[in-house]
């Protein structure tokens, strides 16, 4: 059983999700570039959330946003089915899209955090060894110069789209937003503070690839390969998953975090617990959404922090 996740309105969260055996479905070329966009306007407009950054690899998507009303299961289901459906039908692919692990929902809780995952999407196909620089990458990506003042925007694709369904317009746009806790005037300094970090993980990247005696792929190389093949670079198994991140050097708000997260996961089990031996009037946890949405559970009051 996957651990409960409380649904927190106008959290900032890193999502990432894997396509199906890592296979290169993504590969950057305009048709695939085209949907993922379109796909993420749409979707975001439908539900209300605050797009940030964005990096569409060949084999998984990253993106940072903010969801301001507190529907981001929504939002993700939505989002995930166009761009599986759109790729399907771009690449005439005949099996599933996604991977079968769940999305990665990582809640940015500081300032700090948020700079360091942007700059990590950013830095994503540098990391990977496929290009020098992020701003070579030639998927769709938001550059360090466009945070919070950029615009992703879309022609809609001329595969699944019904051109006669409402729903979908000719043209999808979503302005690229700044984080909340970044002020409107604190935005320059955000930039540079997202910028020195893409520079550092981008000089660790190249530090790596020189010990390994290995070369970057390069942008064109990249758009060559077959979209059909599969990823073949060591990874990891993903043994742990984070929920949340708060940033280098902030240790105290890494234990009060947690301490947050064991608290709910707690309340949410003593409730499911009561709900399972037939009590209907289980209160669960604050920011419960499964049972919430699907089964009508009473849910506690926010507590507010003065």
């Amino acid at each position: 059983m996957s651990q409960p996740r409380a649904i927190v309105a106008g959290a900032t969260y890193l999502l990432t999700r894997r396509a199906l055996r890592r296979h290169l479905l993504f590969r950057p070329d305009a048709a695939i570039t085209q949907l993922i966009v379109y796909a993420l306007a749409v979707s975001a407009r439908r539900y209300g959330i605050r797009v940030h950054a964005l990096c569409a690899m060949s084999t998984h998507l990253h993106v940072v946003v903010t969801d301001v009303e507190g529907v981001l299961p929504r939002f993700l289901q939505f989002f995930h089915r166009l761009v599986a459906l759109g790729t399907k039908a771009i690449r005439a692919w005949e099996g599933p899209v996604w991977g079968h692990e769940a999305t990665s929902v990582v809640r940015l809780v500081t300032r700090a955090a948020v700079a360091e995952k942007i700059a990590y999407t950013l830095a994503n196909p540098v990391g990977a060894g496929l290009v020098r620089r992020a701003r070579e990458w030639p998927g769709a990506k938001v550059l360090v110069g466009e945070l919070g003042r950029g615009v992703l925007r879309a022609k809609r694709p001329d595969v699944y789209f019904d051109p006669s369904n409402p729903a979908w317009p000719e043209d999808a746009a979503i302005a690229l937003t700044l984080p909340p806790a970044v002020a409107e005037d604190d935005a320059d300094a955000f930039r540079r503070e997202v910028g020195a970090e893409l520079e550092r993980q981008e000089a660790e990247a190249h530090a790596s690839m020189h010990r390994k005696g290995h070369q970057f792929l390069g942008a064109n190389r990249v758009c060559k390969i077959s979209p059909g093949q599969r990823a073949t670079s060591f990874e990891p198994s993903r043994g742990f998953n984070p929920t949340f991140a708060v940033g280098r050097g902030h240790a105290v708000a890494r234990r009060v975090v947690a301490a947050a997260v064991r608290a709910f996961r707690t309340a949410y089990r003593e409730a499911l617990e009561q709900w399972r031996a037939g009590l209907r009037d289980a209160l669960f946890p604050a920011e419960t959404w499964w049972m919430r949405v699907f089964h009508g559970a009473s849910v506690s009051d926010p507590v507010l922090v003065l």
